[in-house]
């Protein structure tokens, strides 16, 4: 059974930082990707970020790059996504998901946890 759990989400101020965990387990062999996708209020899903263990490297989308770090402890099995100088309109709901590779569509999800940034 496929199961990836989220925490971490929270209310921050803008300028603040956050730290997401995706505890990951039952994915099927070939999945390698693990990323981080966004849900704003009345959007559609963003992709913030992704991890491929194929080759331990990482993508993100342009308006995170530089804020955003995207990490995975193979010991834990786990991934995370350090939110550094957040903005308002990084709130959303943060889904963590799985796929065969990065850039690929996600066959798995979490039910996600919830990122707030407000004064």
């Amino acid at each position: 059974q496929v199961q990836l759990v989220e925490s971490g989400g929270g209310l921050v101020q803008p300028g603040g930082s956050l730290r997401l965990s995706c505890a990951v387990s039952g994915l099927p062999m070939g999945y390698y990707a693990v990323g981080w996708v966004r849900q704003a209020p009345g959007k559609e899903r963003e992709r913030v970020s992704c991890f491929s263990s194929r080759d331990d490297s990482t993508s993100y989308a342009d308006s995170v790059k530089g804020r955003f770090t995207i990490s995975r402890d193979y010991a834990k099995n786990t991934v995370y996504l350090q939110m550094n100088r957040l903005k308002p309109e990084n709130t959303g709901v943060y889904y963590c998901a799985g796929a065969y590779y990065c850039g690929y569509e996600y066959d798995y999800w979490g039910q996600g946890t919830q990122v707030t940034v407000s004064s």
